[in-house]
C-alpha cells in the first residue's frame, strides 16, 4: 500500500521560515513527480509548487523566490522549504505524487488531475 505523509508544519511569525517534509512509503520514489498545494480556511486549494521526476521545478507566482521545493530520492521523501513567510501562507499544506505527470509535455503543473495520491495535510500558521 503507497502512503503519502507530511510532516513540518507549526507557528511561525512574519519572516520566518519552515521545513515541509513528505514522505512516500511504497512506492519507487525517483520515478514520479510531486506537489505541493494549499488551502487557506474559506478558499480554494492551490498549487504552490511541483518537481517532476528529471527534477525540473515549477513556482506559483505568490511563492517564488521563497520556496524552494526538492525531493531526495534515496530517503523518498520530497521538500518544501519555506522563507520570508508572510501571512498569507497559512494554510493547511497537502503533498501529492504524481504517478506520471505530463505537465513537462504541455500539462498544467496547476492541475489536481495531475495528481495521483494525497496526504493528510500539515497546518502552517503564519502570524504578523
Amino acid at each position: 500500500q503507497v502512503t503519502v505523509a507530511e510532516s513540518g508544519g507549526g507557528s511561525v511569525q512574519a519572516g520566518g521560515s519552515l521545513r515541509l517534509s513528505c514522505v512516500v512509503s511504497g512506492y519507487t520514489f525517483s520515478t514520479y513527480g510531486m506537489g505541493w498545494f494549499r488551502q487557506a480556511p474559506g478558499k480554494e486549494r492551490e498549487a504552490v509548487a511541483a518537481i517532476d521526476g528529471d527534477g525540473t521545478t515549477n513556482y506559483a507566482d505568490s511563492v517564488k523566490g521563497r520556496f524552494t521545493i526538492s525531493k531526495d530520492n534515496a530517503k523518498n521523501t520530497a521538500f518544501l522549504q519555506m522563507i520570508r513567510l508572510k501571512s498569507e501562507d497559512t494554510a493547511m499544506y497537502y503533498c501529492a505524487t504524481a504517478w506520471a505527470p505530463r505537465w513537462p509535455y504541455g500539462a498544467s503543473w496547476h492541475d489536481e488531475s495531475e495528481y495521483n495520491l494525497w496526504g493528510q495535510g500539515t497546518q502552517v500558521t503564519v502570524s504578523s
